[in-house]
């Protein structure tokens, strides 16, 4: 459960950065960048369950680890405005409505920067022609994109994703998000990660290797900085996204390839051809691959990536949790030196923090 208390906000980032630079075993050398959040509003994702009480409805949560005390929810100032906005007319036309409100399980909510909103229901039961005629109804009175979920079936109204807008450096930047793929919870922060790493690599050489890319949030900015990009990402619908974003932004320096992190090492290694690389516009090893950037999930990287980074002159780690950064640095400083350090409030008021490290080839 996330606490608001917007007026200690810096107070609470800068004690998590102490306790991150402790964990990572660094002191004030480099001297870390902090980059704040906004106090509210700034959260682009939201999922609430849904309690019933009759015929009244309300959107709870539970705390870490006790699934019997549910927490009505019935402000959410963390959220995005579209979600805010969104959230008290929904529960009235749900609890209005017995068709809509029966067996509804769960309400997930996706918003944008530039103000799209697309809201998944979750019901336990199947949703039929009755469902569909009150869906569209509602979601034309929200002005949202709507899906409905059960067991084994989605019914998508009109899409199942909706579309980011971020300026950057003075250009604007599409992106396609669609449910259930990652997207970065926190707009503003996410605008401040593409404009460090965007500072740090004005001067680049050679191509930029990329694992776990997502969407291409940060592969499409950070293109006009090499040569070519490779980037990589298991996830299908994500992949399929990518490509999508990197055609609606005229990025024609950018190859996509559906692997996962242990995968690209393989074919680095040689070890074994793979299919979904036929595609490319030149062989594996004719690429000039001399930087990498990860951004893993939080069990940090494995042991084949860790040993392919090594090989790069610079890396480029973005990590959402300090304490598998610090075991992953203790090998790459091996290597590599660190270069630059930041810290990113992408979770206000939780323990979670994003860490950004530049580190290049002693």
């Amino acid at each position: 459960m996330t606490h608001f208390q917007p007026n200690r906000c810096a107070a609470l980032f800068a004690d998590k950065v102490a306790q991150a630079l402790l964990s990572l075993g660094l002191s004030d050398d480099p001297k870390p960048r902090l980059f704040e959040s906004e106090p509210s509003g700034f959260r682009l994702r939201a999922e609430f369950r849904i309690w019933h009480d009759g015929s009244n409805l309300d959107y709870v949560m539970f705390p870490p680890g006790d699934s019997r005390s549910p927490q009505k929810i019935t402000t959410f100032p963390i959220a995005a405005p579209r979600i805010t906005e969104a959230m008290p007319k929904l529960r009235a036309m749900l609890t209005n409505s017995a068709e809509m409100r029966r067996k509804l399980f769960q309400v997930e909510f996706l918003s944008t920067l530039s103000g799209a909103l697309l809201i998944t229901l979750i019901y336990h039961r199947p949703l039929g022609d009755a469902w569909h005629k009150n869906a569209t109804t509602l979601a034309a009175d929200l002005d949202c994109q709507l899906i409905g979920r059960s067991r084994k079936q989605k019914l998508v109204l009109d899409q199942n994703w909706v579309e980011e807008v971020i300026d950057i450096e003075g250009k604007k930047f599409r992106y396609r998000q669609p449910e259930q793929c990652f997207t970065q919870p926190n707009g503003g922060i996410n605008k401040k990660m593409i404009s460090w790493l965007l500072e740090h690599t004005q001067r680049s050489d050679g191509d930029l290797l990329e694992l776990y890319c997502g969407i291409g949030n940060f592969t499409l900015p950070l293109a006009s900085r090499f040569q070519y990009v490779l980037a990589t990402e298991l996830s299908k619908p994500a992949t399929e996204a990518a490509r999508c974003n990197a055609e609606v932004n005229k990025v024609a320096n950018v190859e996509f390839a559906r692997l996962s992190a242990a995968e690209m090492t393989s074919a680095m290694a040689g070890e074994r051809p793979y299919r979904r690389l036929s595609h490319l516009r030149q062989p594996l090893d004719q690429y000039n691959l001399c930087t990498l950037l990860v951004d893993p999930p939080r069990a940090g990287l494995d042991d084949a990536t860790i040993n392919l980074a090594a090989g790069l002159d610079r890396i480029l780690y973005i990590s959402c949790n300090p304490h598998t950064l610090a075991g992953d640095l203790r090998t790459l400083t091996t290597t590599h030196a660190i270069s630059e350090l930041a810290f990113f409030d992408q979770f206000p008021y939780t323990h979670h923090l994003e860490s950004g490290v530049i580190l290049t080839r002693r």
